[in-house]
């Protein structure tokens, strides 16, 4: 599972030749030469300040939300780099939904240095995992193809062999917060321990963070002595997935 921040200079290397040779368009706004140009990447807006100590949620005092006061997560705390909107969504919705698995190194490199502002100290990421069905239908997890590269920039080891979805889950679109937590309730399982491990559990978005916490639970079950959170983009409206 090690991951030696050489591989990703590799990695990141080999992308860059094949963009040269192939030169790709904005994933953001459909410019030429770039997978996301610089004038998408500084449009971002970064989630870094005014958020819930817990979920990260935005609002407008750096305070825990009213609905972490209620139901605490099981994670220690989530982190989105930033928010679902702009070119942020298109980059993801490509990478999603389009096959553009070049976008997973890119939206990773532009996450570098929000992540090791953290200071999380982990041991181990991983990514949620699909189901079986969504698997085979879109014929790879996106969220691994964003954070094996990120895992391998910060050196740290990586893994798809931890975590599992144990029932297939309906889609968390459209659900209210309390139906998404009794959605993916009990939704994941872990054949591998993962004791005394300090873990950061990886998503695409996070809209009520449900899907985390109830990874994170399996995670704790399996001996992890924290589990932090953490997602490209944050979902500002309910409505979203």
């Amino acid at each position: 599972m090690s991951s030696p921040a050489w591989q990703y200079s590799v990695y990141h290397n080999i992308w860059k030749v094949l963009d040269a040779f192939f030169p790709p368009t904005c994933a953001g706004c459909g410019e030429l030469g770039s997978r996301w140009c610089s004038n998408c990447q500084t449009s971002v807006k970064v989630l870094d300040r005014n958020i819930c100590t817990i979920c990260g949620l935005p609002q407008e005092k750096e305070k825990l939300c009213q609905a972490c006061a209620e139901e605490r997560p099981r994670f220690r705390a989530l982190r989105a780099w930033a928010a679902y909107e702009g070119s942020v969504r298109r980059a993801l919705h490509r990478l999603k939904y389009r096959k553009d698995i070049g976008l997973g190194e890119t939206l990773a490199d532009a996450m570098i240095p929000f992540v090791r502002s953290l200071n999380w100290q982990p041991d181990l990421i991983l990514p949620v995992p699909l189901g079986k069905k969504r698997l085979r239908e879109r014929g790879y997890n996106q969220v691994a193809v964003v954070s094996r590269p990120l895992a391998a920039a910060m050196g740290i080891s990586f893994s798809e062999q931890v975590l599992f979805r144990q029932k297939e889950t309906q889609s968390q679109v459209g659900l209210n917060r309390r139906e998404r937590i009794v959605n993916m309730n009990q939704a994941f399982s872990s054949n591998r321990p993962v004791v005394g491990k300090v873990v950061i559990l990886m998503d695409d978005v996070a809209t009520t963070g449900s899907t985390l916490s109830s990874a994170a639970g399996t995670l704790y079950d399996a001996g992890a002595s924290e589990v932090f959170a953490l997602t490209v983009a944050r979902a500002l409206r309910l409505d979203q997935s």
